[in-house]
């Protein structure tokens, strides 16, 4: 702070618990002091409030830890070509303590937290895009509640309430100057889209603030006319997608520490290496609510504190399948998918390379499945199995019995 009151330096960055301060208690008396000084937070709390807070102080970024140099050093030439006062608005909702789930290290989510802190208190509509299970609800309201609007009401609305025009027009009523979030607007059927384009008006109508949830698909259905263009236009000024848990790998075992923090009393559980692991190795179809109730059901079900592979693995087999092809989106191919579950092979491995012999253990993740359905499919008729996938029967004899694939025979109901 003296080298700032001095007049010294061109950027300041800084961490924010310090032993003799905190960098976040600091922005307003340098922004003060040296309005044309950039400043970018550095931080372990890597979590929406923190971002939040480093943008409604004004600071210039956020950077969370661990962080790379050349990331820092990027950062600090854009700090210092773009050096310009801050923007001056009104005062700003005090951000409150509360813990909020929205936790991750990865590119992807402190991208995702320093685009939501940009978009706080912007008065445009915000469709906030994700599969089920990634948290866009409560993206949603924390939109409304870290806001200046945040003394305002909320008001959810869910499709099937939308199909009612006075349950629309009574909630804009309710909502005043505070903010309006409709709830999964993909699933709207056509009637209540159109009904809903025509109460809204247009942008300026109402002092309220507009967000809206939808499903990826809706920029699908937008394109082959299964969803008004002008509405999605009307609701989508500014866009917020929130990533799938597999495309974050990397935080699939702080959000596990999380929740087991969460959801522990009287007994303090742990999660080993190879428990954390197992997850890992897992696709999470329905993301990081699927991922909750695994946790809350492994500790119900674990009969000692030590959270093992074992134990993980379990609980997963009644979580449903977990190959990339299982989480195969309607817009992705089969090659698509199956990168994706090779590259976060690869991604789990960090700087290293993965064990030697990574062709067969891919190829034996797919054959596995493909082999188990397909006998499945011809009620475990094996001669009938090698015809439906074009191999010898000798082969998928020899298949099965080195992949260890158990075959059943059924007779077929008819």
């Amino acid at each position: 702070m003296r080298w700032v009151e001095d007049g010294k330096g061109d950027l300041v960055v800084s961490d924010v618990v310090m032993p003799d301060g905190n960098g976040l208690e600091n922005l307003p008396q340098i922004t003060k002091l040296r309005p044309n000084l950039p400043v970018i937070i550095i931080s372990a709390q890597n979590t929406i409030v923190t971002a939040i807070r480093a943008n409604e102080a004004k600071a210039f970024d956020y950077l969370p830890k661990p962080f790379d140099l050349p990331e820092l050093m990027h950062r600090a030439a854009k700090a210092l070509e773009r050096r310009h006062p801050p923007q001056v608005s009104g005062d700003v909702a005090e951000v409150q303590d509360a813990e909020i789930p929205l936790v991750g290290q990865s590119t992807a989510m402190q991208t995702l937290y320093r685009l939501i802190a940009r978009a706080m208190n912007a008065p445009a509509p915000v469709l906030v895009l994700g599969e089920a299970g990634t948290g866009k609800s409560l993206i949603a309201s924390s939109l409304h509640k870290f806001s200046k609007r945040a003394d305002q009401p909320m008001v959810v609305l869910h499709p099937e309430m939308m199909e009612s025009q006075s349950t629309i027009r009574d909630a804009l009523m309710r909502c005043v100057s505070g903010t309006l979030i409709l709830d999964g607007v993909s699933d709207l059927s056509p009637a209540a889209q159109l009904r809903l384009l025509h109460i809204l008006g247009e942008p300026g109508d109402q002092n309220l603030r507009l967000v809206s949830t939808a499903a990826p698909n809706i920029l699908a259905d937008v394109q082959n006319g299964n969803f008004r263009n002008d509405l999605f236009f009307r609701l989508s000024s500014l866009q917020l997608t929130v990533p799938a848990l597999r495309e974050r790998v990397e935080d699939i075992s702080v959000l596990a520490q999380h929740f087991i923090a969460t959801l522990q009393a009287e007994i303090k559980f742990e999660l080993s290496q190879a428990g954390a692991a197992a997850l890992r190795d897992f696709n999470w179809p329905g993301n990081v609510r699927q991922l909750q109730n695994v946790i809350g059901q492994l500790m119900m079900e674990s009969p000692n504190t030590l959270l093992d592979g074992n134990a993980v693995k379990e609980v997963l087999k009644k979580a449903g399948p977990s190959n990339a092809i299982s989480a195969l989106l309607p817009s992705e191919s089969l090659a698509e998918s199956v990168g994706l579950h090779v590259q976060r092979y690869f991604d789990l491995h960090g700087a290293n390379l993965p064990p030697d012999g990574v062709y067969q253990r891919i190829l034996r993740e797919i054959e596995v499945p493909l082999i188990e359905i397909s006998l499945a499919a011809t009620s475990g008729n094996q001669a009938k199995c090698a015809d439906l996938l074009g191999i010898n029967r000798n082969t998928l004899r020899k298949k099965i019995n080195d992949l260890e694939i158990v075959v059943t025979r059924r007779r077929k109901m008819m």
